[in-house]
């Protein structure tokens, strides 16, 4: 379960950096100074089918649990403050969430909105941990 809501934390720190592909537009932003409005909490209904389309889809099954590696070698390289790998990995990371499709990122993005301490979060951890029991 936290290894699942570990990587919603990487990726929503790591993924605005690498998100913008060379050539694209910057993206749209309200007036100088404010936030862009949060991306709204995820139900439990849409984190189950987020998880179901990708336990179904063996090559994104495969870039989740690709995902899940990066992440684990991100965190320890957060711990040693090594910015350099840690970047080329946020890269190599977000190439992986990419192939995970739109919902994956609007779902990570809503996480954030969740605390993971708070019933609803476990409960959308353990959802998530049912691909990490599925990556070898």
């Amino acid at each position: 379960m936290k290894l699942a809501l570990a990587i919603a934390v990487t990726l929503l720190a790591v993924s605005p950096a690498f998100a913008q592909a060379p050539g694209a537009p910057p993206p749209r932003m309200g007036p100088p100074g404010q936030q862009p409005p949060p991306a709204p909490k995820p139900t439990k209904a849409q984190v189950q089918k987020v998880v179901q389309t990708i336990s179904a889809d063996k090559t994104k099954m495969d870039a989740y649990c690709k995902l899940a590696k990066l992440q684990q070698q991100m965190s320890a390289l957060d711990e040693k403050k090594d910015m350099n790998k840690l970047q080329a990995l946020g890269q190599q990371a977000d190439a992986e969430a990419q192939k995970l499709g739109p919902d994956f990122e609007k779902m990570m993005d809503g996480l954030e909105q969740v605390d993971e301490n708070s019933p609803e979060g476990k409960e959308y951890g353990a959802i998530l941990a049912s691909l990490d029991t599925k990556c070898k």
